[in-house]
């Protein structure tokens, strides 16, 4: 099974600037999308019959918003974390036989870290909910975390430290959510990998000089290891300030019981 994420900036620009050859060239069974910045009926997304489209919108127009694409049908769709619902588009959840598919837009905490409290208290609520989720199936976790979780997941790790996306607060999170069974698996097939990133800025020669960071990713609950084969920063592919992040799981290996 092949999974795809793609923090689009912004979806209808994106299908301009090489989105849907991306889709075609790939042919992810599942792609899921953040920071698409739509309203409903703002765009006929062409990307194939075989894929039924899910979005979550926000309230606040051209802001956040994610989407799902699956070729495979789920069992439920759920949008939201307490409520089947979220004001800003963040999470989208889709249930299937064996195991939950999430996909998320993690609230940047602001340059002056204004939002920095209300981060925190997003991630202790994100991470309950993904546990009780766990303890029926097994997740898989993908989208723009808004955190590089350590020093080798960003270009300038000193001159960056304390900043919005490499606080010590926003990095603990993210500690704890991995230490409560789930696994980041692009560290799990590479662990010293250096000047791997999904994210550069737009200032000029940023990514042409990679000075980026690595804020995607695909976490699986960690029973899940096993299943893992392949795990993916597509870096050349250009579209947004973001790059896709993939990952192949073998579909016989996955658990759908829960194992202690």
């Amino acid at each position: 099974m092949k999974l795809a994420s793609w923090n689009v900036n912004g979806l209808r620009s994106c299908v301009n600037k090489g989105f849907l050859e991306y889709v075609n060239q790939t042919a992810p069974d599942i792609i899921c999308l953040q920071e698409t910045k739509l309203q409903e009926g703002q765009i006929n997304l062409e990307v194939g019959e075989d894929y039924r489209q899910y979005f979550n919108y926000a309230e606040k127009k051209g802001y956040a918003g994610t989407a799902v694409l699956s070729k495979i049908s789920p069992r439920s769709v759920y949008y939201g974390m307490e409520e089947n619902s979220e004001p800003e588009g963040r999470i989208i959840t889709l249930e299937f036989d064996a195991y939950y598919l999430v996909t998320v837009y993690t609230p940047n905490a602001k340059r002056d870290l204004s939002r920095l409290p209300y981060r925190l208290e997003w991630e202790d609520r994100f991470r309950h909910y993904l546990l009780q989720l766990d303890a029926k199936k097994p997740v898989i976790i993908c989208g723009d975390l808004n955190v590089a979780h350590q020093e080798i997941d960003l270009k300038n790790a000193k001159a960056n430290r304390g900043n919005s996306g490499f606080t010590n607060e926003e990095r603990e999170k993210m500690t704890m959510l991995l230490a409560s069974g789930f696994t980041d698996t692009f560290r799990y097939l590479y662990p010293e990998r250096a000047e791997a990133y999904s994210w550069w800025s737009n200032m000029p020669k940023v990514r042409e000089r990679n000075v980026g960071w690595r804020i995607d990713y695909f976490l699986v609950s960690t029973r899940l290891r096993a299943a893992i084969t392949d795990a993916r920063i597509d870096a050349h592919v250009f579209g947004s300030d973001h790059c896709p992040v993939a990952l192949t799981l073998s579909t016989d290996r996955i658990v759908p019981a829960h194992i202690p």
